[in-house]
């Protein structure tokens, strides 16, 4: 039995299925996907927050401000829960998309900072899909949806919002009183493989009870075998406290004084790098396609984290209406296509080597080596964490092409005869399996 405190909590082993994983979805979908605004750069779920601000502290949310006053004539925010009603949302499709696209797991926002919910719920009264405008529960569709799947469904769930009373008036009281039994109502009931919570920076952890709610999370509740919560516990707990470490656009916090990255952390767990396609989260009308990155970059991106032993949570932003983006579904099909052939590298691999020059990244499973490159397979690439040996067994990924190997000054040197792109079934990065 896990007890009350950070040392024992933290003695839990994250669940074996997660590392496994390798690449999940992040969905962020709400009231603000109706504005889909935000300043180039910045997060459009954030909208509702900025917009209301009575005192502009940066330029960014004097841009919100007039936004709102010009396009919604400064009225209020909770004004697009009567417009929000999701008519186009299709479980089944997106569902049938995320299995596409290879993921093995997603994170649906069940609620974020305004404090509306997708599902639902008696602590949001008046504030949740199934009273509101769609009359439908997101959540218990989709994961009905998932159901038969290779997609495990987990959800994030802010734990702070930023104008509930009881938060306005006591931290304290909202965390006991609020927080955690809607919380335990969102476990139990949907029974989640994930759990990241986020919104957690403005009070340390004990503040939050964190450790209270854990406890009953580890010892007690029905998804205490499989559940991944996050890091996301207090101010003082990202990278140190909690379940897998979680990152964002590559950083874990600044909210004790100093920017950590990944590299700045002693890891014992899985870690997982969440970020957008693009620069927000929400849905943002302001980015055009050079915000987005390509599928190549994508890529790259995942094997670079699955090579030092993380996670790639990729986030999407659908319309207010539930359809998503056409640009961000042809991002997702080109990860699922890439995947379909060199998945093997990827999921349930461990790491080989963690540091290798940009464009080379290597893996580990079963006895195999997994040696990835951006170099088309006609030309050499050098993997110079790979001394080289006569003995190697080696094939290319989706060919049937004879692989050379050579002795380049003690490492191993590998090309393909293949000269024609449609002689191998992978594009943009290529992996060589050595045993």
């Amino acid at each position: 039995m896990f007890e009350n405190n950070w040392e024992s909590l933290n003695s839990r082993k994250v669940p074996e299925w997660f590392g496994k994983a390798k690449f999940g979805i992040f969905i962020h979908w709400g009231l603000y996907s109706i504005p889909a605004y935000a300043p180039v750069k910045d997060y459009a779920e954030w909208y509702g927050y900025s917009c209301n601000m009575e005192n502009c502290q940066t330029e960014a949310q004097e841009k919100y401000k007039a936004y709102h006053k010009e396009h919604y004539n400064s009225r209020p925010y909770y004004d697009f829960k009567d417009e929000f009603t999701g008519e186009r949302f299709d479980a089944e499709k997106w569902a049938n998309l995320f299995q596409r696209a290879g993921a093995k797991y997603i994170n649906f926002v069940s609620k974020h900072h305004d404090g509306y919910c997708l599902y639902e719920t008696k602590y949001a009264p008046g504030l949740n899909s199934v009273e509101c405008a769609p009359k439908r529960d997101f959540l218990m569709e989709l994961k009905n949806a998932l159901e038969g799947t290779d997609v495990k469904f987990g959800v994030y769930h802010s734990v702070y919002e930023w104008w509930h009373p009881y938060y306005l008036e006591d931290p304290e009281k909202y965390a006991l009183e609020h927080l955690h039994p809607m919380l335990k109502e969102l476990v139990e009931k949907y029974q989640p493989y994930t759990l990241f919570t986020d919104g957690e920076w403005e009070h340390e952890s004990s503040v939050w009870h964190s450790t209270e709610f854990l406890q009953w999370l580890y010892n007690e509740s029905s998804v205490k075998d499989f559940i991944v919560p996050n890091d996301r516990w207090g101010k003082e707990t990202r990278g140190r406290k909690g379940g897998n470490f979680t990152t964002e656009y590559g950083i874990i916090d600044v909210y004790l004084g100093t920017e950590r990255r990944i590299e700045d952390v002693e890891l014992d767990r899985p870690f997982e790098e969440c970020r957008g396609i693009g620069c927000s989260f929400g849905i943002n009308k302001e980015e055009g396609c050079e915000n987005y990155l390509t599928v190549k970059e994508l890529l790259k991106t995942l094997c670079s984290l699955v090579s030092k032993g993380g996670n790639f949570l990729l986030n999407i932003g659908p319309d207010a209406d539930g359809t998503i983006p056409p640009l961000m579904e042809e991002r997702l099909l080109g990860m699922g296509k890439w995947l379909q052939v060199n998945g093997e590298a990827i999921y349930e691999s461990e790491v080989y080597c963690n540091k290798s020059p940009d464009g080379i990244y290597y893996t580990r499973r079963n006895g195999y080596i997994y040696a990835i490159t951006e170099k088309f397979p006609s030309k050499e690439t050098v993997f110079e964490a790979v001394d080289f040996s006569d003995g190697y067994e080696i094939t290319l990924l989706g060919s049937d092409a004879k692989v050379f190997a050579e002795n380049r000054d003690g490492k191993l040197g590998l090309k393909a005869d293949i000269c024609d792109p449609a002689d191998i079934e992978s594009e943009h990065l290529y992996v060589y399996r050595i045993k």
